[in-house]
Formats: C-alpha cells, structure tokens, sequence
C-alpha cells in the first residue's frame, strides 16, 4: 500500500468516525433519544468531542516517530480541524439551545460563569488555527506558523479547565483528562521549553 493510499484511508476512517458521531448525537438529540436532557447532552458531546480530538492532533508526532510512520502526520491538522468543527458546534449549540441567541442573557452567563472565558479564549486559539491551516497559508507566515500553531498547548489547558470548573460537582471524568494532558505535554516538554524560550525573546 503506497502512502498516498494510506493517508486517504485513514483521512476517510477519521471522516467517518467524527462526523458519523456527530450525526448520531444530533439525530438522537432531535428525535429525544439522547437522554433526559438531549440538550445538555449534546453540548457535552461536542465539547468532550472537541478536547478528545485535540488531544488525539497532539498525540500525532509522538506516535508517528514511535511506530516509524511519518504518513499519519498527514492526517493531523484534519482531526484538528474537526476539533475546531466540534468546538464551533459547541459553542454554537450553548447560545442557540440554552439562550436562543439572546444577546443579553449571553452576556448575563458570561457574568456569572467565568469559565465561559476560558472556553472562549481557547476557542478563539483553534478559529486562528484553523484559519492558517491551509498549506500556502503556512508558507507565507514562514516560522511565525509553528510559533501561532504552539498555543495548542495552553488552549488545551484552558479547556480543560472550562470543562473542570463546569462539572466540579463530578471530578472523577476531569482527573482522568488531566492525566492524560499532562502524558501529552511532557511526550512534548522539548518543544514546549523551545517554544517558550522563544516567546521570551
């Protein structure tokens, strides 16, 4: 199998998985079979979805180096992309099913749920991913890319601390996600230090 073949397979696997999910969830929220809250349901599953895949984006190089397959690394800005698609969901989802687009209970939320900041302001570190994701993007940005594209590390943080400080009355799901971030962040303490070096300069 050439590598373009397996980069196209994976792509459709990755295609499939994420947005096969995604319909489900909805299809279950609107028919009412996603429990008894299809709503809450359905803000959880595109947020969780969003850390989950962002997460996975990040576990990329390290697998690919240790299994010897630099083709997955291919395959790594679209999951981040559909991290991105998830977190816009998810956002989306909150101010359309919780407030009906009411301009003035969002800001009444943002009040009173300072979390929603932090969720935010990841959010806005994806939408700038995403934005310079294209590969001619990346070329005319030269070594700034990999500098904007570094803040993955601390929008990973800040989600999961929006996603603790919502459900801190059910802890158990958020240490495990905690651990798995920090299993993630030290497979990249080298460039974290490099990078944060750099952003000292």
């Amino acid at each position: 199998m050439t590598t373009r073949v397996k980069v196209i397979f994976f792509k459709t696997i990755i295609h499939l998985i994420a947005f096969g999910l995604l319909s489900i969830n909805y299809y279950a929220s609107i028919t009412d079979q996603n429990g008894a809250d299809p709503v809450k349901a359905i803000i959880h599953f595109t947020g969780i979805g969003a850390l989950n895949l962002l997460l996975m984006s990040l576990l990329f190089s390290p697998i690919a180096k240790q299994l010897k397959q630099p083709w997955l690394m291919q395959c790594r800005r679209l999951v981040g992309l559909y991290s991105f698609c998830y977190a816009t969901l998810h956002i989306l989802n909150f101010w359309w099913f919780e407030l009906a687009f009411d301009v003035s209970l969002f800001l009444s939320e943002l009040a009173q749920r300072p979390y929603i900041w932090l969720g935010l302001l990841a959010f806005l570190i994806l939408l700038c991913m995403a934005m310079t994701s294209p590969l001619f993007v990346r070329r005319k940005m030269g070594a700034h890319w990999q500098q904007l594209h570094n803040w993955v590390y601390l929008a990973v943080i800040l989600v999961w601390i929006h996603f603790y400080w919502s459900r801190k009355a059910d802890i158990g799901e958020t240490i495990i996600y905690i651990t798995v971030i920090a299993f993630v962040l030290l497979l990249r303490k080298t460039k974290i230090k490099k990078w944060l070096a750099l952003s000292k300069v």
